[in-house]
């Protein structure tokens, strides 16, 4: 018999408390002092997300993988050099545009008549905090094709598409360049933060406006650490949107922009390619149509800076627990080559650990322990 809820929710609560201040490879020197907004900052990679080691995950954990076929051009050259860990700008909320096209012009906001180029004018209307945009391939609604060979191209006033919103783990389908200021002030505002506790989300019953599937209700007032007693006023998501979850476990993003630099071209596909290998015996890999609940969702997106690190790579992770929903960590890592990708899918994407954390950890975010890298 499962226990009750409020026994489930009482030791959800202890656990979470309990690991903002443990982690079982981080000791004191790998963390700040408590913040003043509540959370932690991991000075280290160890003090952000535990390390694989050999005693604790076996030996496999040590080695590349040695069966992948696929490579990098010969001449591939990167940065090596650069301390990796902890030089990112911290993000609160993060916007993911079908455009379902692999490269762009170079600053997406500058597409013309597109979502992307709408989310940048109404930069302004955004609250809570950093919101980081990101063009990407996920396909157009409807099965449209990026030509639609009446010269109209994919963009355009009338041309609607679909966002996914993160750490909240929902989609906006029926999305046009004019409802932007809606969609950012009822859904993106009201949304939760990468800073946001897990626990909090949980014992309020989560934000319970727009970004929850209902058209108007009490929301959050967007700050990066809403307080359930200064509800804002109720919103109502703009007419033509509507709102579904992600059915996704995990989502693994690439950097795929040959437009800021030909490496993340040339790496994003074939990182793709050695993923879905290790993905597929598992039944987890989901390709761009495939809708079945669960699984490993893999998407090219525009630029996120580093490029001189390629391949870079984030790794969303969704909240474990039946009563909480929504992100509950993000891996940022670089200088991904092929061989790395069955540790990957092995200890990161299934187990929130890595592997080669001096060397491919950028930074990201645990919500459960309340602890980032920024």
């Amino acid at each position: 018999m499962a226990p009750p809820s409020g026994t489930r929710k009482m030791t959800t609560f202890l656990r979470t408390i309990s690991s903002r201040f443990t982690t079982p490879s981080a000791s004191s020197s790998d963390l700040t002092s408590l913040r003043s907004d509540g959370l932690l900052t991991a000075k280290t990679p160890a003090g952000l997300f535990p390390t694989t080691t050999a005693e604790v995950d076996g030996e496999d954990c040590l080695h590349d993988c040695e069966s992948c076929t696929i490579h990098l051009p010969r001449k591939w050259e990167i940065d090596e050099d650069d301390k990796l860990y902890g030089n990112i700008k911290g993000w609160q909320r993060h916007l993911l545009v079908a455009t379902g096209k692999t490269d762009w012009v170079r600053d997406v906001e500058d597409e013309k008549g597109s979502v992307m180029e709408a989310v940048g004018k109404a930069a302004s209307a955004v609250e809570g905090g950093r919101l980081m945009l990101s063009a990407s391939n996920i396909p157009l609604p409807d099965g449209r094709e990026v030509s639609d060979g009446n010269g109209m191209g994919i963009y355009g006033s009338e041309r609607r598409t679909s966002v996914l919103v993160l750490p909240a783990w929902k989609w906006v389908d029926g999305v046009r360049p004019g409802d932007v200021e809606g969609l950012i002030k009822s859904v993106v505002n009201t949304a939760p933060t990468n800073t946001s506790s897990l626990v909090a989300a949980h014992t309020n019953g989560t934000s319970n406006g727009a970004i929850n599937g209902t058209t108007n209700g009490t929301t959050s007032n967007g700050d990066a650490h809403p307080s359930p007693a200064t509800p804002s006023p109720p919103l109502t998501l703009p007419t033509g949107l509507s709102l579904r979850p992600c059915t996704h476990k995990y989502l693994i993003l690439l950097c795929s922009q040959a437009t800021r630099d030909a490496r993340c071209g040339q790496s994003a596909p074939l990182i793709r390619r050695e993923l879905e290998r290790h993905l597929r015996p598992l039944n987890l890999y989901r390709d761009l149509h495939d809708t079945r609940p669960g699984g490993v969702g893999i998407y090219f997106i525009s630029h996120v800076g580093g490029h001189k690190y390629s391949a870079n790579m984030m790794v969303y992770r969704q909240a474990e627990g039946e009563e909480v929903e929504g992100a509950g960590q993000c891996i940022w890592l670089a200088r991904v080559r092929p061989e790395d990708c069955e540790n990957i899918v092995r200890y990161t994407v299934l187990q929130g650990k890595v592997v080669k954390p001096e060397r491919q950890l950028r930074g990201g975010f645990d919500r459960e322990r309340g602890v980032v890298s920024w």
